[in-house]
This record gives C-alpha cells, structure tokens and sequence, in this order.
C-alpha cells in the first residue's frame, strides 16, 4: 500500500514537473511568437503607416490640383473676358495718366520757358528801348545858328588866304566875319547857350564868347557894351547881349560893324557856312 502511494506521489511529480515543462516551453513559445510578431508585423505597421501618410498627401496634392482646375475650368468665358477687359481698361488709365502727367509737366516747363522769354523779350525791349533813348540823348543835333546883326559882309573868313587889313595896312588872315552895322546896333545870340567869358581883347576890343552844345562856341567882338548878360549865364538864341562899338584896334579904321567868329572845338569855321 505505502508502495504504491509512493509510486503514485512519484507519478504525480513527474506529471508536475513534465507540466512545468511544457508551461515554460509554451511560454517560451507564445513570448518568441509575440517578438516575432512584433519585429515583422510592427514593421510592416511602420511602413504601412509611411505609406498611408505618403498616399494622404499625394491625395491631398491630387485633391487641391484638382479643384483649382476645376475652378479654372469652371469659370465662364465671359468672366476671362471681363478680367482681361478690366485689365487692358486699367493699363490704357495708367498709360493714360502717365502721359497726361508728362503732357502736364511738359506743358508747365514750355510755359515756364514762355513766360521767362516773354520776360526776357520785355527786358531786351525795355533794355533797348532805354540804350536808343541814352542814344538819342548822347546824339544831340548840333546848334543852328542865325546873323546877330543885319548888314553886309565887310570882311569875308580867310583863315587859308589872306585879306587886306587897312588898319594895319598889310595883307593878313581873318578867322571870323565881319557885319556893317551902326554903333549901338543890338547884338544878339546867334543859338542858344552859355556865356563863357566877357572880356577886353587888346586886339578886337570888347568881347563875349558863348559856349553850344557839341564843342561849338561863337564870339562877338568889336562891342560897345555887353551889360545885359552876366558870365555863366544861359542864353536863349535872339536874346541880346550887347551893342556894336567901335573897340577892336585891329579894326579902327573900318566901318562900324560886328566882328563874328564860329569855333568847332576850338578850331575856327566859315561862320557864313552855318549862319542861316
């Protein structure tokens, strides 16, 4: 009895022991079957998912592509009309405004140019206008002059030749003119100008020398008073400025008359060439 309680205790461990056996081995197994699934079938859940990912964007690509196509395909050929229309519309505006602001510029600078040379034409007037007026200022006429005395030519001018002189007896020149005319016979301004002198020549007596424009001066001698003029003073052309005498010692012994001389910067002229 004890015999076989102990072979069936011996039994019974071998049985548990061989079932230990087998539980690890099945272990052993299932946990090699759970790495290999693991290694390979989360792998290929790896790539699958890398696949999927790569697919939902070459989709959405796919998708976008598609309805902007769609889009563009969809619009109508009056709407392209219209934008291109809207666009051509607002490059001829730009053109347009651009060539009016250059039109605007240019215009403004031509008028600037115009007014400035409309101004510079009334200066060059004005500036030619005031150069003809000094001109015609600067060019004064020379003076006319008129006989101071009525009468006869005594004595002719002789400044190249010479004439006979009875006072002195002898042939001699004659720078001026001399006019028969009674003693106290008024005397009066050939032309229009300033009393240079009053004075006593030694040879012609008492004399009045007159200053005109233009370097010309005339000279009365021969005078028997000259007290209606003062030096310095203007005198008009006819005024009178003295009375014939008989004070030229040169000249004694002719008639009465006036002895009248003409000078163009200082040199004499023919008096009978500009008397009128």
């Amino acid at each position: 009895m004890r015999r076989e309680r102990r072979g069936f205790r011996k039994d019974q461990l071998d049985m548990k022991r061989v079932l230990y056996i087998a539980g690890g081995i099945l272990s052993l197994a299932v946990i090699a079957f759970v790495a290999i699934f693991i290694l390979y079938g989360g792998g290929n859940s790896a790539e699958t998912q890398m696949a999927r990912y790569n697919s939902s964007i070459v989709e959405e690509y796919v998708s976008n592509t598609t309805e902007e196509t769609s889009s563009q395909m969809g619009r109508t050929v009056n709407e392209v009309q219209e934008t291109e229309t809207n666009e051509l519309q607002n490059e001829v505006t730009n053109e347009l405004e651009s060539s009016t602001e250059e039109d605007t510029t240019k215009y403004a600078v031509n008028t600037s140019k115009s007014e400035t040379n409309a101004v510079a034409e009334t200066n060059n007037e004005a500036n030619n206008t005031t150069e003809n007026k000094t001109v015609e200022e600067e060019t004064v006429k020379d003076p006319e002059f008129i006989m101071p005395v009525e009468g006869e030519i005594l004595r002719e001018y002789a400044k190249d030749n010479l004439v006979y002189s009875t006072t002195l007896d002898e042939w001699i020149t004659h720078n001026g003119i001399d006019i028969t005319a009674e003693k106290t016979t008024v005397v009066k301004a050939s032309s229009e100008g300033t009393v240079k002198s009053i004075k006593n020549d030694p040879r012609y007596g008492l004399t009045v020398v007159i200053e005109h424009v233009n370097g010309f001066e005339t000279v009365y001698s021969n005078l028997l008073t000259a007290e209606f003029i003062e030096e310095g003073e203007t005198v008009e052309q006819g005024q009178t400025i003295g009375t014939v005498g008989n004070t030229a010692t040169f000249e004694i012994a002719d008639e009465s008359h006036l002895h009248f001389e003409i000078l163009k910067d200082s040199e004499y002229l023919d008096p009978e060439l500009y008397v009128k």
